[in-house]
């Protein structure tokens, strides 16, 4: 059978190993043609394609369901679910998504693009069946990097604590998240790859029932078998034994034989089970099982040679890696500034920093709480602790950042990457809600700098600010301006600039957005419509003293942001204005209160209306309306006029 005549994974069931084996074949082909043309993650799923047949293999997928974790080791998932076909559309406008979607497939049972949800959102659906008096198999399967997230610890030990509750866990042990996994689970983890195998205990399993057969009434024999066990099984599946789960493994993760046996009695046995299986992440394709960070995931990429496709003009630097070379000079010259990362070192350009000074480095794994806790312990003790989180995993953390940062008005500095909008990865990544988030919290200080220069500058204001303030900027790369080596100077806080002045119009643009405004204000001048642009560079706190006598001036205010309406940028440039008693008009630009899907990030601020030609034609014709309003208004007021002198 050929994989393009897979539409629904039970028809693995009359496939035999042989043919599973080049089912495995035909996936792996399948998912590097794909991602080396669309650009996608490539290591997870070809780690995972034999784990993926073994376990269909032993279930009924009308009505037993499997929550992966994350969503991106599921590529061969969606292979064998009836999206062949449109597998080359993967994480394109309207094709298919990089993670799992509930709207997508009815296999898709549960959506994530963040890591250690899925023991949880297993076990949920677990208790429901057994309340409805429903009877399915629920298995999640994760990843050894997102069991570093206590969200799963907590899964865990609430499972353990329902002997009754079937439910089965499948550790995918490649030894990585993203980057090198960290941490002493990891290292327990790792001794298990090469210890005891199941097929052992299992026949130490047989030989008890025997000897129970034989002599019923041997009253120690329960507890030999367990102290025997906890002999031959090693240390941490002991701890998995001891939080009430039954232990198997680990098993060759490439083994259809060994995977598919080892699933099939995980299903016989009652109460939370966990089967520990080895993999090898990009499996079976030599470039990425060398370099499993940088094959994680890829930009289009020459099949033949592992290397990305280069873009035929040069561009600027990315700003993460300006942010890392400016962050690990800064910290050469200042031994308390620490960089924080919850597992992410290369995507936000920390690796440059682990690289160079590793004492002033830290990885938590994938554990923001902790990571933001961590922080605030840090500067409890004079540290300058710097959180290098993406925009849409700090959320995670909110408690923490009000908890133990903002109400102890201690100096952490959070800086947010990937803010906006962020293309292919879909709602789970865009970075929408950190200013709406982070702005409602007392004593925190926002700021975004409109290119990689000011950028630059802004790292200086945070490590050098005495209480928490946080600095959020793009996906992508820069404008290209000049960078200064070093000597960089702090911001006044809360000080805006004017870039451009003109009569007509005032916009009030924050970070990403800056450029995108002056751009607007060049379209609209070649109409005779001559615009002012702030750069506000602090959301908090607003420079009312520039914005407010502008905004008495014109009568009217755009504000322009690349993240949501709902309580952002714009919503506090309104509120700064009703505080001073200035009702004017307030056109607030940014995302609309929906999800932004996965496309490239072009497609989607022309879908959504943010761009330069989109914005000066919505700011032409609410000029002209307030032209006509006015108009009549003064044409009304004649009339009036008129009336009394007659009268």
């Amino acid at each position: 059978m050929n994989l393009n005549q897979i539409t629904h994974p039970n028809q693995l069931h009359e496939l035999s190993i042989p043919q599973l084996q080049d089912m495995a074949c035909q996936i792996r082909e399948k998912h590097l043609q794909t991602v080396a043309a669309t650009g996608g993650h490539l290591g997870p799923g070809l780690g995972v394609v034999e784990l993926t047949l073994g376990l269909y293999q032993t279930l009924d997928l009308d009505h037993d369901k499997v929550i992966w974790d994350v969503g991106h080791q599921a590529y061969p998932h969606k292979l064998l679910t009836g999206r062949y076909d449109r597998f080359h559309t993967l994480r394109q406008k309207d094709g298919i998504a990089g993670y799992l979607k509930r709207c997508e497939s009815q296999f898709d049972h549960f959506g994530a693009g963040h890591a250690s949800t899925s023991i949880s959102a297993a076990l949920g659906m677990a208790i429901a069946r057994d309340m409805k008096g429903e009877n399915f198999k629920v298995v999640a399967v994760i990843g050894d990097g997102a069991l570093t997230g206590g969200m799963a610890l907590e899964a865990i030990n609430h499972a353990g604590y329902l002997p009754k509750t079937n439910l089965l866990v499948v550790l995918n042990d490649n030894e990585m998240s993203i980057s090198h996994n960290v941490g002493a689970l990891s290292s327990h983890l790792n001794q298990l790859r090469y210890s005891v195998p199941v097929q052992l205990m299992q026949k130490l399993e047989k030989q008890f029932e025997n000897l129970t057969h034989l002599n019923d009434s041997l009253p120690e024999l329960s507890r030999l078998k367990q102290g025997v066990k906890r002999l031959l099984v090693p240390k941490m599946g002991a701890v998995f034994e001891e939080l009430g789960f039954t232990y198997m493994g680990p098993i060759d993760g490439h083994n259809l034989e060994e995977l598919i046996a080892t699933f099939y009695l995980a299903h016989q046995q009652t109460g939370p089970v966990l089967v520990h299986v080895a993999t090898v992440k990009g499996k079976g394709y030599g470039f990425a099982e060398q370099e499993r960070v940088s094959y994680h995931a890829q930009s289009k990429f020459d099949l033949a040679t592992g290397k990305a496709i280069a873009s035929s003009k040069p561009k600027p630097p990315d700003y993460f890696k300006v942010f890392g070379e400016t962050l690990t000079k800064i910290a050469q010259n200042n031994p308390k500034v620490i960089g924080i990362t919850a597992a992410m070192p290369t995507g936000t350009g920390l690796d440059i920093l682990h690289k160079q000074l590793p004492n002033q480095y830290i990885d938590v794994g994938i554990a923001e709480q902790h990571g933001v806790a961590l922080a605030a312990g840090l500067a409890c003790e004079g540290m300058r602790p710097v959180v290098t989180i993406y925009s849409t995993f700090l959320q995670r953390a909110f408690d923490q950042i009000v908890h133990d940062v903002c109400i102890q008005n201690l100096p952490v500095f959070f800086c947010l990457d990937r803010a906006g909008i962020v293309g292919a990865d879909g709602p789970t990544h865009q970075g929408m809600y950190d200013i709406a988030y982070l702005r409602c919290l007392p004593n925190m200080v926002l700021m975004a700098p409109k290119d990689e220069a000011e950028l630059q500058q802004m790292l200086v204001t945070g490590i050098n600010h005495n209480g928490p303030i946080a600095m959020r900027y793009p996906r992508g790369n820069g404008y290209g301006v000049p960078l200064k080596a070093e000597g960089w100077e702090p911001l006044a806080i809360g000080k805006a600039e004017i870039l451009r002045h003109g009569d007509n119009v005032l916009m009030v643009a924050y970070g990403s957005m800056v450029y995108t405004a002056l751009e607007t204000a060049t379209i609209l001048s070649e109409q005779g419509i001559e615009i002012t642009v702030v750069n506000t560079r602090f959301a908090k706190p607003l420079d009312t003293d520039l914005i407010v006598p502008l905004a008495q001036k014109f009568g009217h205010v755009f504000t322009l942001e690349e993240g949501c309406l709902i309580g952002g940028f714009g919503t506090a440039v309104a509120e700064a204005l009703l505080d001073h008693h200035i009702v004017v008009p307030v056109t607030r630009i940014g995302v609309p209160d929906q999800l932004v899907d996965h496309a490239t990030p072009e497609e989607s601020k022309l879908e959504i209306g943010l761009t330069a030609p989109q914005i000066a034609e919505r700011v032409k014709k609410e000029v002209q309306l307030q032209l006509a309003v006015q108009v009549l208004q003064d044409s009304s007021l004649a009339r009036r006029t008129v009336a009394a002198i007659s009268s």
